[in-house]
């Protein structure tokens, strides 16, 4: 169910917010001062409804081929070479010349010595069918190829069956000890080297039981030439005439790339999207309007949900009941209760490959791996705090953690042995929130002392403090360039601050956020909405780029405390005081403002 309200700004700078700190009258803009800027607000409200009715649910479909991503081998030098040849045809279409004849002359340099290569590697085949073993000798000793100790071992054994074969048993001697002795560990078989050694009293090569197959020297000769190609870590390269570029090859590889990625999105649009960025995959606009799925199954309040992994194809909820559960992102049923916690669960962080990280009020940060065969054992332990742990988050490069809580420190940990690197001291009251900087150099931390403080990683210093909030700080989150932060506080407002400017630039309010409760606030849809909870039982989104409500989802009995969108799901999750977990959805047969009624 939900609940559409448009309320436009009137006057909403609140200077006075700011206290004796830094006063902006103009944080708050744009300010509705006049009819014209009232219609240009209304009119973008409005987009956004266009915009999300300009879809139509399919459903998240599964791919029939789940080996999609071994299709291409991005180490294979064919593929590397077409590859670059795209480029340099883009760039030439692009008439970036300069660019494209670089490119092409470093390419052709690679080429010749791949040619070099291949040639010097003909030349060891011809010395093998040959027989001319000392030529085999030297040209292998300036080859530069991994198991090339195998490779001699199978030379010399080919050479000692030659000899063997036509009963020159003393050269056969000399060889087995000077050569083939010190490579005895290379041999396919444990007996084969036995095998030579009792060649030395045979009349034929064939008595042997290894060599029992061995067809004459020509034979053994051109077994060795293939088995001297599958050794190689590189195959020979078809030097004939290229297969013709076709024009705009690159752009068309592109569309199909994007076209597979809208194919299989749960929401494919009316009309063609223009596609602005291609750094990250398709996302349809959505803008939920309607219950899609209850995840029952905690026995008390849930304080915090996270879609797992890239995919997002399950959800990992944390509870009051001092459990974790993972969930199946489309059915809903539970996949996994991870129990280990003795206190509840205030706050969870998940990596790309699917590790979860939780703080709880024992204390600790435990790390579980959704993935395992045995999804219910914890991986590590992480302690360290004096009381409860409020907030954990991953390092980008997910090798840290930071965690933070009721002693009022900040903690860098080193996920693989669990050891505290560094500690960060400086709010005077329990941190609520913490998060690394997308570039991984800073920690941004919330606090109920009502500020928001930057720490250098390496030095541990505090760089800069915002001090606007009137109330404890709840949340904070950043965009994806870093540029923008998102932070809620219990003064009823989120607030969206220029990180470099140090300014707030929007304020979002509607909701309640007043009590004792951590109610957390995050992006939506492709960072143009903002998602968050409330202590009067809805999930409200707001318009990021004017700070209108456009969207009031519920309500549920009991404060909502956290809202978490997932891209690639294009769904939004929340939970809350009630003890359930649910994801939202846009459905086309529900009213999505109160003029579709």
């Amino acid at each position: 169910m939900s609940q559409n309200v448009y309320v436009p700004k009137q006057g909403n700078n609140d200077s006075h917010a700011s206290g004796n700190h830094e006063q902006h009258s103009d944080w708050n803009a744009p300010i509705w001062n006049d009819d014209e800027e009232h219609s240009q607000t209304k009119n973008r409200v409005e987009m956004i409804y266009e915009r999300s009715k300009n879809v139509i649910p399919v459903g998240k479909q599964s791919r029939s081929f789940p080996w999609y991503e071994q299709i291409i081998d991005p180490s294979d030098r064919h593929l590397k070479e077409d590859i670059i040849r795209l480029i340099v045809q883009y760039l030439q279409e692009e008439d970036y010349l300069y660019s494209a004849a670089a490119l092409q002359d470093e390419a052709n340099v690679k080429h010749k010595d791949v040619l070099a290569q291949q040639a010097h590697l003909q030349r060891v085949k011809t010395a093998i069918l040959e027989g001319d073993w000392a030529e085999v000798e030297k040209l292998c000793s300036q080859a530069t190829f991994k198991n090339l100790k195998s490779f001699l071992y199978e030379v010399y054994k080919q050479q000692y069956l030659e000899l063997v074969d036509r009963q020159e048993y003393q050269k056969a001697f000399v060889l087995l000890q000077k050569r083939l002795k010190s490579l005895e560990g290379y041999a396919q078989r444990l007996e084969e080297f036995h095998d030579l050694c009792y060649l030395l009293t045979c009349k034929s090569v064939n008595e042997a039981k290894s060599f029992r197959d061995w067809n004459g020297t020509m034979a053994g000769r051109e077994a060795l030439v293939e088995q001297f190609q599958r050794l190689l870590d590189f195959e020979v390269t078809d030097t004939s005439a290229p297969v013709q570029v076709p024009p705009s090859r690159l752009v068309q590889l592109l569309q199909q790339a994007v076209a597979y990625q809208i194919e299989f999105s749960r929401y494919h649009p009316k009309a063609a999207p223009r596609i602005k960025t291609l750094l990250e995959d398709y996302h349809c606009f959505v803008l939920p309007n309607r219950e899609k799925q209850c995840f029952v199954g905690h026995q008390s309040n849930v304080k915090c949900v996270q879609f797992v992994g890239e995919s997002g194809a399950h959800l990992v909820s944390g509870s009051s009941d001092n459990t974790l559960i993972l969930w199946d992102t489309e059915s809903g049923e539970k996949v996994a209760s991870f129990i280990g916690h003795t206190s509840r669960i205030w706050d969870i962080d998940v990596t790309r490959g699917g590790f979860i990280a939780s703080a709880s009020g024992d204390g600790t940060v435990r790390i579980w791996d959704a993935k395992s065969d045995i999804r219910s054992s914890c991986r590590t332990v992480i302690s360290g705090h004096t009381r409860d742990v409020y907030t954990v988050s991953y390092h980008p490069r997910e090798n840290h953690l930071v965690t933070g809580g009721y002693d009022k420190s900040l903690r860098l940990v080193d996920v693989r042995t669990g050891q505290t690197i560094k500690t960060f001291t400086g709010h005077e009251a329990s941190i609520s929130k913490a998060v690394f900087n997308p570039h991984g150099n800073l920690i941004i931390s919330g606090s109920k002392d009502s500020t928001i403080k930057f720490w250098d990683v390496i030095s541990g210093v505090c760089v800069k403090t915002l001090s606007s909030h009137l109330g404890e700080v709840t949340a904070v989150e950043t965009n994806a360039s870093g540029s923008l932060l998102l932070s809620s506080s219990k003064d009823n407002s989120n607030r969206l601050w220029d990180i470099r400017m140090a300014r707030p630039t929007r304020r979002f309010k509607g909701h309640q956020n007043t009590s004792k409760n951590f109610i957390r606030v995050g992006f939506g849809t492709n960072e143009e909405l903002v998602v968050g909870g409330s202590e009067d039982g809805f999930v409200y989104i707001w318009d990021t780029e004017t700070g209108n409500l456009v969207q009031k989802l519920g309500p549920c009995v009991g404060p909502i405390y956290a809202a978490q969108w997932c891209n690639r799901q294009s769904l939004l999750a929340s939970c809350g005081h009630d003890g359930m977990v649910r994801t939202w959805w846009f459905d086309p047969s529900t009213p999505l403002t109160d003029d579709d009624k």
